[in-house]
């Protein structure tokens, strides 16, 4: 089990990877940083909430690319996504950032909508499976 230093803890008593048979299993990640501040999230003095998806997007799969690389992976290595939006009204913006990290040669992937995520300035969650280079696995605790 990994956790990531920099990055957010977990709500809950698991890793945000697990590498076992030659596969990286990453936890459903979101946009939260490590100070609990969300990426693409914002409120103005008036209380008015503003959320991206595009920016949210784009930090989670961020978050993915630096949890993959605590364990010798990178997006390339990616097999499998699954994303949870919680509108599909978002899937434009989504697929759009998306589509900057990969292309038809990418991952399989699965998108479904969800009726919420643990915090509710959270639009989109990810978790992913990632072929582990050979050679590399977890960080030995020290």
């Amino acid at each position: 089990m990994t956790l990531v230093p920099g990055k957010a803890v977990p709500r809950g008593r698991f890793p945000h990877v697990q590498v076992r048979g030659g596969f990286a299993f990453v936890s459903g990640t979101s946009s939260r940083r490590a100070d609990n501040s969300i990426a693409g999230a914002s409120v103005d003095a008036m209380g008015t909430v503003e959320l991206d998806i595009r920016v949210q997007t784009r930090a989670v799969l961020e978050n993915i690319r630096d949890i993959l690389g605590a364990v010798g992976a990178g997006l390339e290595d990616l097999v499998s996504v699954t994303a949870y939006l919680v509108s599909m009204n978002d899937f434009g913006g989504y697929n759009e950032v998306y589509g900057e990290f990969f292309d038809e040669s990418g991952p399989a992937r699965t998108t479904v909508a969800v009726h919420q995520l643990p915090h509710p300035q959270l639009l989109i969650e990810i978790s992913a499976i990632a072929a582990v280079p050979q050679g590399y696995g977890p960080r030995k605790e020290e």
